[in-house]
């Protein structure tokens, strides 16, 4: 075998082969094979005859697993060294170009709207919603009972009128302790009960705050009238004079309730100052230690969990310090028979300067539990300041200094008579005075207002809906407007109510929420209710109208689901388009959408109108996108012959490329709050349009 091994190897090297190292034995091995038979021969190397072009063909193919060196020897070739270069600056290009991309959407994506601006708020007066425990007075625990009702509305935010510890002269409004709550709604511990549920609903509370004054039964007052310490100067002290045995006020102010604003103290044997009644002494909030002591008051509250707070009678937080007397309205009455708040101008006791600043504070400590994400404060003022609208609007603050988020709107409760063109005044007052990037709210029901009903006829109650949760901002509604509760009327009052002092029929738009047609309404398994329950509850309550298609309650759902899901009545423009003495017409919509809805309402006699003559651009037909009259819906109307009865409220959809608030006649008379556009290619808002 030696012997021919040999005699293949020489051949091979015959014919010029080329060597293979391929099976030299390694120095390990060759040791062994040394120390096993050093006499034996070594095996001479074999040579193959291999292509050499082959050979170079196969050195320069990389394979898996190569070792460093080999790979050095690829990667410094042009064909690989180019291809890697172009995909490195392809990813820093792709990466740059992700950056800036989300720059700008950040930079052109409009504010998202706020909780406090994305749904309606819901306002409870707890004392007239659910009793829990049979007592006739509705309580905390009743409301978390009912929360299942806010969530079947749609709304998400739940406003709380005055729950404080307080003597309930005034229904709640001067606080006995601001740390705690009133026994007749319940503990402590079932408004933290209530705020957990709340929150675990993903709804929001605020709660009022009326910091103006405390009711005499507050410690600091008692306090106070005996010159305790750093407490003497909490309230608004002034000697009186004496005369015939009479009291003579400090000057001719007069509370908002009438007659003298000044009231003797036989303890402290000086008078002290009332805006309202005299139970309700005013704060000095010219001292600083009264200042902090609200501020401490909010942050207890907002550590509990509230969302925010409406801050109710802030106007009146000063008085001017030289007491004069303020100047009469009729300047040739006699001084001596002055005692209506109407019949002086208030010129030294409300809106003094320095009280902007004071609500300013309220911000600032309201943006300190405001910094978590998702958590913002909301803060509204609730002064009505009725035909100043100028005073209203700076509650707004300014453009670097924020005070409200929107001061509460009630001009559509203060209208003296109703019409079209009336609706028209009051919408146009609101939003040509409001400033620029700020919110609007509207309201047509609260605790100090007859009900819709009542005010102005139950043939307007859908309408009335159909408007307040189609205009542009936050909706307040009032606790049963959803069902059209009226007023209670004296007729109503027993000597079965469980309090019957006279305030029962001064507040005929608290009586009890009517849930269903049992006993009371549902609103108390008592014997009796601390208000008579009006005697319609058994057509208008909750459980009988949730059955009836075409109910007032189904209608407020309709108009909230559509609020909901379309964009232009979120947060399109609005444009007014007619008004007359019957109806008031005007149109939401969006800059990228062709969808635009044209809401025609009737708050006068049976009308027809021609739309198309006022907007040229107009298509020929619209649909009947909700009506309140439920039968209409989906129907097609022509817009030259648009036809409502009195109290009725149509909305109407159409397509258009020409929206109305480009066209030139209508300058002046659109508004949008927070601009938006939609790309209908990418499915986003976007701001610069």
């Amino acid at each position: 075998v030696e012997e021919e091994a040999k005699s293949f190897a020489m051949e091979l090297s015959e014919k010029r082969g080329v060597e293979n190292n391929g099976f030299v034995q390694n120095e390990a091995f060759d040791d062994q094979e040394t120390e096993s038979s050093s006499q034996e021969e070594m095996p001479k190397p074999c040579a193959v005859d291999v292509d050499p072009a082959a050979e170079e063909e196969t050195v320069l193919k990389p394979y898996a697993g190569m070792p460093k060196e080999v790979l050095l020897k690829f990667s410094r070739q042009a064909r690989y060294r180019v291809t890697r270069e172009i995909l490195f600056w392809l990813i820093i290009a792709a990466a740059l170009a992700l950056v800036c991309a989300t720059i700008a959407i950040i930079a052109l994506s409009p504010k998202c709207l706020d909780w406090w601006q994305a749904s309606p708020i819901y306002q409870i007066y707890p004392r007239s919603f659910k009793d829990s425990d049979m007592d006739g007075n509705g309580d905390l625990k009743g409301i978390q009972e009912k929360l299942d009702h806010i969530t079947y509305l749609n709304i998400k935010t739940v406003w709380l009128t005055s729950f404080f510890k307080s003597p309930l002269k005034d229904l709640g409004y001067g606080a006995e302790d601001f740390y705690d709550v009133d026994p007749i709604f319940g503990s402590m511990s079932d408004f933290e009960s209530l705020i957990a549920a709340i929150h675990d609903r993903g709804l929001k509370v605020i709660m009022d705050l009326i910091p103006n004054h405390t009711s005499d039964k507050h410690q600091w007052f008692q306090l106070s009238r005996n010159r305790t310490g750093k407490y003497t100067d909490y309230y608004i002290w002034q000697d009186c004079r004496q005369a015939a045995g009479s009291v003579i006020p400090p000057n001719n102010w007069v509370s908002v309730f009438g007659n003298s604003s000044w009231q003797f103290d036989d303890v402290r044997k000086q008078c002290y100052f009332h805006q309202f009644g005299k139970e309700q002494p005013d704060l000095n909030f010219r001292n600083p230690a009264v200042q902090q002591e609200i501020h401490d008051i909010m942050k207890f509250w907002l550590n509990k969990g509230i969302d925010g707070f409406s801050f109710s009678t802030v106007k009146f937080l000063l008085e001017a310090t030289h007491l004069r007397d303020e100047p009469q309205v009729n300047k040739s009455q006699n001084e001596v028979t002055i005692t209506a708040y109407s019949q002086l101008y208030h010129d030294y006791t409300t809106t003094q300067v320095g009280m902007h600043d004071i609500i300013r504070s309220f911000r600032q400590t309201m943006n300190q539990f405001s910094r978590e994400p998702g958590r913002y404060r909301f803060m509204g003022s609730g002064d009505d300041e009725k035909e100043d609208i100028e005073a209203t609007m700076m509650y707004y603050g300014t453009t670097f200094i924020q005070e409200a988020d929107f001061p509460f709107n009630f001009n559509l409760i203060n209208m003296k008579n109703l019409s079209g063109n009336s609706i028209f005044e009051a919408v146009d007052l609101w939003m040509k005075n409001m400033p620029a990037g700020k919110w609007p709210n509207w309201a047509v029901g609260s605790p100090n207002a007859a009900r819709i009903s009542s005010r102005i006829g139950k043939e307007y109650i859908n309408v009335m809906n159909m408007l307040l949760l189609t205009l542009p901002g936050t909706p307040v509604t009032y606790y049963g407007e959803e069902i059209g509760m009226e007023n209670i009327v004296s007729e109503n009052v027993s000597e079965e109510c469980v309090n019957s002092d006279p305030v029962v029929v001064t507040f005929p738009e608290k009586s009890p929420m009517q849930w269903d047609g049992k006993v009371n309404a549902g609103f108390t398994e008592g014997n009796s209710s601390w208000l008579p329950v009006n005697s319609n509850y058994q057509s208008v309550n909750v459980e009988i109208q949730r059955t009836w298609s075409n109910s007032t309650l189904n209608l407020y759902r309709e108009l909230m689901l559509l609020r909901n899901s379309e964009l232009p009545i979120n947060r399109g423009w609005m444009c007014y388009i007619w008004n007359d003495s019957n109806v008031f017409v005007y149109v939401r919509e969006l800059d990228g959408l062709d969808r635009v809805f044209m809401m025609v309402l009737n708050f006068g006699q049976e009308s027809t109108v021609d739309l198309k003559a006022v907007v040229p651009n107009l298509p020929s037909e619209a649909v009947i996108r909700l009506s309140t009259n439920f039968s209409n819906a989906g129907k097609t109307v022509s817009t030259k012959l648009i036809k409502t009865e009195t109290g009725e409220g149509l909305v109407l959809e159409y397509k258009t490329t020409k929206p109305v608030h480009t066209m030139e006649a209508f300058q002046g008379k659109c508004f949008v709050a927070e601009k938006a556009c939609y790309s209908m290619a990418l499915n986003l808002l976007y701001m610069n349009c």
